[in-house]
């Protein structure tokens, strides 16, 4: 997912001597016995529902990987860092971790805009980033499609999201009219909203109705009555969790009873507590996994996180902070070495590796082809309706 961000580089003269003072590849962990790799999540600030939940499954992860005797030998030492939700705080982060700490890689962050605040810091130092949710295309490659070499991500990107929900809205649901309500101020959001559109305008459907919210904005009711006068039978609201519940608990009381959907930005405990569990019946996600879903991979990582975790079910978010940990293990271990050159061109050459999240391999953008999941909420509860494989 991806947070707009207006404070980038605020530590403009420790990032040019970082930057200054690259060295090049690096073996961190080669002479100890321990592989040190950097967490930069948000732990506090507006999304830190996201980074505490991908903690927990990373934490699960090292732990089940180090009690097997850790990688060709090696435990996996985490260093932890929190960006507050922040992208200046996570460059400032990253550049703790490359120039203080020395690490081999770095996971995070959560949200896109957080992830692009580390790319520089991590192309320069030689260092893999590597995030387990952020899904805008620009992580890996930026705007004007130059490759981020040593940035990766575990989960799919946003055209993939936006594609699969709109077949869902068109082929399962069979709607021909739709409203498309999203974050103006999110290029997630507007990502997302015109991949659905692109996709389903050429599934024959029509958009009777688009309008646009920005983000902190609490009352959504003037906006949601005009969208309900153009009688839509379906409204696609890509944006976060925080929005998102007012927003869906607003239209079920102003009358609008048509299915609502989202993508992964709305998976968070949270969003039951601020809408309402009634008011989310009908109503519809893309994810990256299920943790009702019968495969037995999934099931086993289920069941060691509700054990760790006094018997809470894992969200996507803990399953994606668990994956990111095997994905790079997996490329360790490939590479047979903790030089940052040879574990980044190891992930490359990874293919069809079976995580929780999909059998993942990586393209040639650094980006991971694999399957998605729609999820349904019923009272109050995430449900699995489908899985969808990547076409």
């Amino acid at each position: 997912m991806k947070k707009n961000f207006a404070k980038m580089f605020m530590a403009s003269t420790l990032l040019a001597g970082v930057l200054a003072g690259c060295s090049g590849a690096k073996d961190s962990a080669g002479g100890g016995d321990t592989i040190k790799v950097g967490v930069n999540l948000e732990l506090s600030g507006g999304v830190a529902s996201y980074g505490e939940s991908l903690a927990s499954g990373i934490n699960l992860a090292v732990d089940e990987i180090n009690k097997k005797g850790g990688v060709d030998g090696k435990k996996i030492e985490l260093v932890k860092v929190d960006n507050k939700s922040d992208a200046a705080e996570a460059t400032n982060g990253a550049i703790k971790l490359t120039s203080q700490d020395k690490v081999t890689a770095i996971i995070g962050a959560a949200t896109s805009g957080d992830t692009v605040a580390q790319a520089e810091i991590a192309d320069s130092n030689k260092t893999v980033l590597l995030t387990p949710s952020g899904t805008a295309p620009n992580v890996t490659v930026t705007d004007k499609g130059k490759l981020n070499e040593y940035v990766f991500r575990t989960s799919f990107i946003d055209p993939f999201q936006g594609t699969v929900a709109a077949n869902f809205a068109a082929n399962e649901l069979k709607v021909k009219n739709v409203a498309i309500f999203a974050d103006s101020a999110s290029d997630y959001a507007k990502g997302l909203a015109a991949s659905f559109k692109e996709t389903f305008e050429k599934a024959g459907g029509k958009v009777v109705s688009e309008e646009a919210y920005v983000g902190k904005d609490t009352d959504f009711r003037a906006t949601l009555t005009r969208i309900k006068s153009k009688n839509p039978e379906f409204i696609f609201i890509p944006g976060y969790y925080e929005e998102v519940g007012l927003i869906v608990k607003q239209a079920r009381e102003l009358g609008i009873t048509a299915p609502l959907m989202g993508a992964d930005g709305w998976d968070s405990p949270k969003l039951v507590e601020l809408a309402g569990a009634d008011a989310l019946n009908n109503t519809f996600i893309t994810n990256h996994y299920s943790s009702e879903d019968p495969d037995k991979k999934i099931q086993t990582f289920v069941a060691a996180y509700k054990e760790k975790n006094n018997g809470e079910s894992p969200n996507a978010f803990n399953a994606l902070g668990y994956d990111t940990v095997y994905l790079l293990a997996d490329a360790i271990k490939s590479a047979g070495s903790t030089d940052s050159t040879k574990i980044k061109e190891a992930l490359e050459k990874t293919k069809d590796l079976s995580l929780v999240t999909g059998i993942v391999t990586i393209d040639k953008n650094h980006n991971p082809i694999k399957s998605a999941t729609v999820l349904e909420y019923k009272d109050g509860k995430q449900v699995f309706n489908t899985k969808v494989d990547p076409k």
